[in-house]
């Protein structure tokens, strides 16, 4: 196995016997002798005048080609262990549960929205009459507010965990492997809602339990911890019930305003973080593509051009946030 870097137009990096004609040239061997090859790292570079893709790749001479291995989470049953109650069932709650899972312990999930395929009756309703549901709509149903964005996954911050661990999961329950070697890896919003979907079956499947329609009303505590929750509303969970628990994780995300509400009249610190003030600036995606790959059109082999910018103003920094190629402006309203 040898390791070797390419840069090769749009359009060759797109084939697989382009590119393996291209590796054969660049390590000195026949197109024949190479019997398989994987992409670990694939970026856009457009720093001069012709774009390129570049491709870190591992490649096999004359032996047998062995599949790069995905780290697959071993997920136990949990059908009778300790329960976890899990408000939301978007990013955070779902692999807040895998990870119970994982501990060996039952999440329980109470998401006030519905699930995926339920939830597009809502939206379709948001975006043609402009009505909206408070309980299902952008924000609220599962996978949250990201169900059906684009999936970008791509983050700044090195220090909030094994970033690879995230994505290798995504890849387990259906998203593309090439995410794991993009350098701003997406997953595509056509294919999101069967991975949330799979995520939340193989949930239940391990024993966990996933409640729509119900909605975290109130809680009580005592000196030692929280000693139950009040819940509205379910199919399988009757009205306005009280149940007994000593563990819950809050994923509810910052749109369920409701909650932080309810925090404040138990009197529960929240622990602020830094303030950021976000503008939003809409461009016509071809003068973006135009200026990053420097010509009038991009083609079928590139994707939409995203840019950043970051600025010192005296002791504050200025950065661009949140770029979303390509993208539509989301009604996300919730109420």
């Amino acid at each position: 196995m040898q390791k070797t870097e390419l840069a090769l137009r749009p359009e060759e990096a797109a084939s697989e016997e382009i590119i393996k004609k291209h590796l054969a040239a660049n390590i000195g061997v026949r197109v024949d002798d190479i019997t398989g090859f994987s992409i670990k790292k694939r970026s856009i570079d457009g720093r001069s005048r012709h774009v390129v893709i570049r491709l870190q790749t591992e490649v096999f001479v004359n032996e047998k080609y062995s599949i790069p291995e995905i780290k697959l989470r071993a997920l136990q049953n949990v059908t009778n262990a300790a329960p976890v109650y899990i408000a939301g069932c978007g990013p955070a709650g779902l692999f807040a549960a895998i990870r119970l899972i994982e501990l060996g312990l039952k999440p329980i999930i109470l998401e006030r929205g519905k699930d995926v395929k339920s939830r597009r009756r809502d939206l379709a309703v948001i975006n043609k009459q402009g009505v909206v549901n408070p309980e299902s709509n952008y924000c609220f149903g599962e996978g949250g507010a990201g169900t059906y964005s684009d999936g970008k996954l791509y983050t700044r911050s090195g220090k909030r965990g094994n970033i690879d661990r995230i994505l290798e999961t995504f890849v387990q329950f259906g998203a593309d492997p090439i995410i794991l070697a993009d350098a701003h890896p997406h997953i595509g919003t056509n294919k999101l809602p069967q991975i949330i979907t799979a995520m939340r079956e193989e949930i239940i499947r391990c024993g966990g339990e996933i409640h729509f329609d119900t909605k975290l009303k109130g809680v009580t505590l005592s000196s030692t911890g929280i000693t139950g929750i009040y819940i509205n509303g379910s199919t399988s969970i009757s009205e306005n019930q009280y149940i007994k628990c000593s563990s819950l994780i809050l994923a509810t995300g910052h749109s369920a305003r409701d909650v932080f509400q309810l925090l404040h009249e138990h009197k529960i610190l929240i622990e602020s973080k830094p303030f950021a003030l976000g503008v939003r600036i809409e461009h016509p995606q071809n003068i973006i593509d135009q200026i990053q790959y420097h010509c009038a059109d991009r083609g079928a082999y590139l994707p939409p051009a995203s840019y950043s910018q970051v600025h010192q103003a005296g002791n504050k920094g200025v950065y661009s946030f949140c770029m979303c190629p390509g993208g539509i402006i989301a009604p996300a309203a919730t109420n």
